[in-house]
């Protein structure tokens, strides 16, 4: 049986969803101290980006009850897009890190692949509880995005919502798109 056109963009896309999450944090045969390691580090690097982009970010990530840190890989494929990252929510309180992983599924025009850093600052306690116990995001997002090697923007949008401030921004890569997103962060039960 031939498949259409619709079922070919969908395994097409299933594919490469699952190849991004199973290339996560270290690699796919990285054990969970390894995979650790690699998200700490890049919890290190963005949070040194974002202090080099934004200098008041520092004493906000340091004077918020906490924060989380995302790398994320999205493609956009004409009219679907979808990514997958991983990350780890930080209580500054009581110390404790909490890792997880990120997934999106999204409609709309799009071409390319965006490789981006972010970062939530939680502004009361209940806002990252919620967010470590539920996780889940919707949004609308529009942007146009483009960095090749050390070119190109650096914090790619900034906003405030629900107690919680959010920077983005491109690591590499190159995206045109206008989709509307579902984002769904959830606890990795393998690293926590």
């Amino acid at each position: 049986m031939l498949m259409n056109s619709y079922q070919k963009v969908l395994a097409l896309m299933m594919l490469a969803m699952f190849t991004l999450l199973q290339g996560c944090a270290g690699g796919v045969n990285a054990s969970a101290t390894e995979q650790k390691n690699a998200i700490n580090q890049m919890r290190s690097d963005v949070l040194s980006q974002l202090y080099r982009e934004k200098s008041s970010a520092r004493a906000e990530v340091q004077g918020a009850p906490g924060y989380a840190t995302f790398s994320n890989a999205n493609v956009n494929l004409i009219f679907a897009s979808f990514g997958g990252g991983y990350g780890v929510a930080h209580n500054n309180v009581t110390g404790k890190d909490t890792y997880m992983k990120m997934g999106e599924l999204g409609v709309g025009l799009g071409a390319g692949v965006k490789d981006f850093r972010l970062v939530l600052v939680f502004h009361t306690t209940e806002a990252l509880q919620r967010f470590i116990d539920h996780g889940w995001a919707f949004g609308a997002q529009a942007d146009a995005a483009a960095k090749a090697g050390d070119k190109g923007g650096a914090v790619g949008a900034e906003a405030s919502v629900d107690d919680v401030s959010i920077y983005q921004f491109t690591e590499a890569g190159l995206a045109l798109q206008a989709t509307v997103k579902g984002t769904k962060f959830w606890v990795d039960n393998d690293l926590n």
